[in-house]
Parts: C-alpha cells; sequence; structure tokens
C-alpha cells in the first residue's frame, strides 16, 4: 500500500475505512492513524463539512481538517450512486474496520449496513460512533457535541458550581472524550477479529458514553441502594475550586493529601491547623471542602505567583502555572518534548500541529501524511480495490469519484517532513 512502508506505529498493517466527518469519528480514526494504521477516509462529493472551518489558506483546508486528517488518504465517491456504494464495499472488502458517526438508519438507506459490509467482509468490525443507544427512546435523535454536552450533565455542572446559567465547556468535550473511546473499542473487537476469525458490529452512543465518564465522578451517594446522599463530588463542585488568584495572576494548586496540608500549613505558619476538626484528615476536609478551598484562595491571594511557585514548589505541593492557548505555544516543557511538531505541507506550506501522544520504544508513533486534499487519492485508492485504468477514469469522469483539484505544488512528497 502506497506509504505503508513510512508508517512506523505499532497499527502499521491495520487498515480502516473511514466514513466519518466533523470531529468525533475523525479524532478516533487520526488517532489510530498516528499509531501507524492506513486510514482511508471517504468523503462526500463535497468533501467533509469541517474542511470549511477557518482559518485556512486554501478552500478547504482549515486548521482543525489539517489535524484531523492527518496520517490518512482521501477518497470522493458519492455514497448515493449504486457505483460509489459498489466501490465503497470493494474497499471494505480489503479493510479491517468500517467506522461510520451518522445515525445507522442513514447508513442502511445507504445500502451500507453492517449486512451488506459484513457480505463483502464477515472478519470486519463495523463501528458506529452516533447520539444515542438502539435500544433506548433517543435512538435516532440527532446529536452533536453541545447537545451532549447538555444532556450528559456537563452543562449544568458549571452552573451547580458557580450558581450561574448552564455553560457548554469551550472544547470539543464530547467529540474527543467518545472519540477515544471508540478508537479504543475499535481495537478490541479487531483484536477479537483476529483471534476468532469473527467480525462484528459495534455501537459507541455518545450520549452513554459520556454520561458514564460524567457520572464516574458524580453518582456519588446515588452508588448505593439505599442512597447514601445525592449526587456529586463536593470537591469538584466546590465554587473556589478553580485557579487561585495570587497578588499578580492566578495559579494552578492542588493542596490534595494530608502531607500537602500539614506542609502548606507550615508554608503560611499556621502549624495549629494540622489538627483542626476542619482540615486534619482527609475525611474532614471532604466534609468541609468548600471551606477548604475558601481558605486556601484567601491565602493565596498574599504574594505574587513567582514568591508562591518558587514556595510551593519547596515544600513538594503540586502547582503549575496558568495557561491560555497562547501562551500554551512557548511552554518550555512542550518545546523541549517536541509537542508542537514542524511540517511541510505541499500545498498548505508550513504548519504546526501537535504531536502524537507518547513513547514507543520499538514502535514510535509518527506522522507519515500530510492531511490531504478532497479526493487526492482517489485514483490511488481505486486502484488498490481492483479497478483499471479505464474504470478509475470512468467514475471520475461522470462524478462517482472525485480527485483533487490540481495543484502546483503535486510534485512533492506526500511524506510530512518533520
Amino acid at each position: 500500500m502506497s506509504g505503508a512502508a513510512t508508517a512506523t506505529g505499532p497499527l502499521a498493517g491495520l487498515r480502516i475505512l473511514d466514513l466519518t466527518a466533523v470531529v468525533m469519528g475523525p479524532y478516533a480514526t487520526q488517532t489510530l492513524g498516528d499509531l501507524g494504521a492506513d486510514v482511508i477516509k471517504v468523503e462526500p462529493p463535497g468533501g467533509d463539512n469541517l474542511r470549511a472551518v477557518g482559518p485556512m489558506r486554501h478552500p478547504g483546508m482549515g486548521a482543525m481538517a489539517l489535524h484531523l486528517n492527518r496520517n490518512k488518504r482521501s477518497i470522493v465517491l458519492d455514497l448515493k450512486q449504486p457505483e460509489g456504494r459498489a466501490a465503497c464495499l470493494r474497499l471494505a472488502a480489503g479493510c479491517d474496520a468500517l467506522i461510520y458517526n451518522t445515525r445507522p438508519q442513514a447508513m442502511a438507506r445507504l445500502g451500507l449496513a453492517y449486512e451488506d459490509v459484513a457480505a463483502v467482509n464477515p472478519r470486519i468490525v463495523y463501528l458506529g460512533a452516533f447520539g444515542y443507544g438502539e435500544e433506548g427512546p433517543y435512538a435516532g435523535q440527532p446529536a452533536y457535541d453541545d447537545l451532549i454536552q447538555g444532556a450528559s450533565g456537563v452543562a449544568s455542572l458549571f452552573a451547580q458550581q458557580s450558581g450561574g446559567a448552564p455553560r457548554y465547556a469551550p472544547v470539543t468535550l464530547a467529540d474527543r472524550a467518545v472519540g477515544l473511546q471508540a478508537a479504543i473499542a475499535l481495537l478490541a473487537a479487531v483484536l477479537h477479529a483476529r483471534q476468532t476469525g469473527q467480525g462484528q458490529a459495534v455501537e459507541i452512543p455518545m450520549f452513554e458514553a459520556l454520561t458514564q465518564f460524567v457520572m464516574g465522578d458524580h453518582l456519588g451517594g446515588a452508588s448505593f441502594d439505599p442512597p447514601l446522599g445525592g449526587t456529586g463530588y463536593a470537591r469538584l463542585l466546590a465554587e473556589h475550586r478553580r485557579p487561585y488568584a495570587t497578588a499578580d495572576g492566578h495559579l494552578s494548586v492542588l493542596i490534595y493529601n494530608d502531607k500537602h496540608w500539614r506542609a502548606f500549613f507550615e508554608l503560611i505558619g499556621r502549624p495549629e491547623l494540622r489538627d483542626s476538626p476542619k482540615f486534619g484528615s482527609h475525611t474532614a476536609r471532604a466534609a468541609h471542602i468548600a471551606e477548604c478551598y475558601a481558605f486556601v484562595a484567601e491565602v493565596m491571594a498574599t504574594r505574587s505567583s513567582e514568591a508562591w511557585v518558587a514556595a510551593l514548589q519547596a515544600a513538594d505541593i503540586p502547582v503549575a502555572r496558568l495557561h491560555s492557548t497562547d501562551s500554551l505555544l512557548h511552554d518550555p516543557h512542550l518545546q523541549a518534548v517536541g509537542f508542537f511538531r514542524p511540517v511541510d505541507h505541499p500545498t498548505e506550506g508550513a504548519l504546526r500541529t501537535p504531536a502524537p501522544v507518547g513513547r514507543y520504544g520499538r514502535t514510535p508513533p509518527s506522522l507519515h501524511r500530510h492531511a490531504p486534499r478532497i479526493g487526492e487519492h482517489s485514483a490511488e485508492l481505486l486502484r488498490e480495490a481492483g479497478y483499471g485504468e479505464a474504470e478509475v477514469a470512468d467514475l471520475i469522469t461522470r462524478g462517482i469519484a472525485r480527485e483533487a483539484a490540481a495543484s502546483p505544488c503535486s510534485a512533492h512528497s506526500p511524506e510530512i517532513t518533520p
């Protein structure tokens, strides 16, 4: 397979047919592609909608799309046409897994339900990541990150903590958290298929997955039957659980265990508080957590950020400087580990992208393919699926498939140069 020789991750040799769009599914397959999987991104004639989200240098190549679609190959197929569906099934016949994040009913209308795909590849893992489980009353309802943050309780947690209005987290929390769940599930099912020769359909619903994420912390007293109290983890919901204001800025500080608290009381000259009925033990602090955070907030305001960093680090109390998305670009630790990787894209020029996560002693992940233009690999992938040159040309001429527009940089290498 073209480009496969340069994939160095532990998933080299795994082939995934990616029918996902926007963030959740593409983040799952970006993670798998970073680890070496050959990810074939199937796009409609207009491309993935996220391609239109700027900033961008050229149409269809927005910043988020450049990150989410690295280490993938793009083929454009009109799946509403019989020939497009047939081409998709021919690709599926040679893949370990197919992943989609539209509603299952839409896949069935396209003639790409599990039974259709399994008919050409019984070993395939067919994974759907969508809004709600098919056995519940919400099945088939549309779902987006904002909706799932609201439905799972995330938005109300902000209100519960601050007393203000419900809010969404300013990251695509549902899409990315559930995307990771989908990637894990896909790998688990592929492992089973390789051990048994049997494929299967897998369902990863956003609502249930993010609710598990939330209620793992906040089921609280309702974990017991009968309940031992209400839901909610008091430490996470304390009003003052936020970056502390110092005399000249803010810091993130977590005084957590008994050792930390004893050291903090010594540091501020209040050793007598070690035996306080509110502060003297982990259990006592948990019962008075709002007062604990309020006390620390009052004390933190008395010194500068740099003075606190020096003092807290010397006392081995966890502290971190507060970053913004701008200042992260200049963090010395991220610079030292090469987190933001400079890459030379053949059409988009000089870029930076977050590095793949983790270090592997024998099979390191890599940035081995630039994010493709829409349909950049259509002809290549159709040939791999067994189509002859005349058939490829016919599919493109008729608009069933689409090739990327000619580029003055098209002679450049398809691989990323770190």
